[in-house]
């Protein structure tokens, strides 16, 4: 989406009388904290990170955040020299988009109550019902499979490292790993091949994951413009989904339906799926399309009233439509952050609603006076 120079920021529309009534997340890109917003866009709660660079978080049904992010003292990810020998694995990884270091989950005050290190970790995650949680690990792949794949491109002259995959893994409470899904064993490299526009560098960027009530995974490979369902029972794929491009934020919304953020080429759209039948029975896309575009990040979250709050992620765009497809409330992120380079940063990964009576809220001060300055100097009063 394109904006003007002069762009309002904060809640910019909103018909009270239909839209879903909650506390909405957010964590702004290259931003250290993330708020809580209220209806009319005013930030109620603020949790401030200063060990990790945020980088997505939801509330867990204890009232607590998790929180995916980076390790402060990150040294800077190596520079892209095509011609020049690659980094090593280690090294190659951190220069990748939705690339992390740790989760944290920390209470309404900020304290850290439980915390996971993996160097190789990228972008979801899924808190479990045992307790366990589940999240991608990137793997280098053999060398028969490095060769084995097609799609994608080379620069000119390019030494190419050794292509990507990824893990699903769970980890129990304490840390330790519990199971080990390898997706490179579940898609073909023939039939399942990298999109031309990206390099040689990731087979599949698995950048979400989301789990049903039958243990059923379902993923969201970007590079290839996979969407899946891994059968819980079997560990089989259920579902390959193939009518998509460069999308994100796969969610289960029902037993046999997900939902998907389709970024697409130049329009973006949100669609429904039909796991047994594979068609999509539900789909938005503004009207004109291009409207609504993000090529990037970005994520759609089913609320419990049928609307979907959507993320229109690199314009920093939250907004709620119904099923009638009428958009009922939006909200532009007003938090401009630098990127390490300097570039200026708006974008916003994911967003998600919370119900009032959700477990973190329970006898908590909700007034957004209680940041006034911090709302005021936002242009949210």
């Amino acid at each position: 989406m394109g904006w003007s120079v002069a762009r309002p920021t904060g809640l910019t529309f909103h018909r009270p009388n239909l839209s879903t009534k909650g506390f909405t997340l957010i964590t702004p890109g290259s931003d250290n904290s993330a708020y809580l917003l209220d209806m009319d866009g005013r930030v109620v709660h603020r949790w401030t990170f200063d060990t990790i660079d945020p980088g997505y978080g939801r509330l867990l049904d204890n009232g607590n955040l998790l929180m995916s992010g980076s390790d402060v003292n990150l040294a800077d990810p190596p520079q892209d020299e095509p011609t020049k020998p690659p980094p090593p694995f280690e090294q190659h990884i951190t220069r990748l988009g939705g690339y992390k270091t740790t989760l944290q989950e920390v209470d309404w005050d900020g304290n850290v109550v439980w915390q996971y290190e993996n160097r190789a970790q990228h972008h979801d995650f899924v808190r479990l019902a045992n307790g366990n949680t589940m999240l991608p690990e990137w793997v280098e792949l053999s060398e028969e499979l490095h060769k084995a794949v097609r799609g994608g491109h080379r620069l000119p002259r390019e030494r190419l490292p050794r292509l990507l995959g990824d893990d699903i893994v769970e980890v129990d409470p304490s840390g330790t790993e519990v199971r080990r899904i390898h997706l490179w064993e579940l898609l073909d490299p023939v039939k399942d091949p990298i999109h031309p526009s990206k390099r040689r560098w990731e087979w599949t960027h698995l950048n979400a994951i989301d789990v049903n009530d039958h243990g059923d995974i379902a993923f969201s490979a970007r590079t290839n413009d996979r969407v899946g369902v891994i059968d819980g029972a079997t560990g089989e794929l259920k579902l390959k989904f193939t009518d998509t491009h460069g999308q994100h934020h796969v969610t289960w919304v029902g037993d046999d339906r997900i939902q998907v953020f389709d970024n697409g080429a130049s329009t973006s759209r949100v669609i429904e799926i039909d796991v047994n039948s594979g068609e999509v029975v539900w789909s938005y896309q503004a009207t004109p399309a291009q409207q609504f575009f993000s090529n990037y990040i970005s994520g759609a979250d089913r609320l419990w009233s049928g609307s979907v709050l959507v993320c229109e992620g690199s314009s920093g765009r939250l907004f709620e439509v119904g099923r009638d497809l009428q958009v009922v409330w939006e909200w532009i992120n007003p938090f401009v952050n630098h990127r390490r380079n300097g570039d200026v940063s708006v974008g916003i990964y994911r967003a998600h609603r919370y119900a009032p009576d959700h477990a973190a809220f329970a006898g908590r001060d909700l007034d957004p006076a209680r940041f006034g300055n911090l709302n005021r100097l936002s242009g949210l009063l």
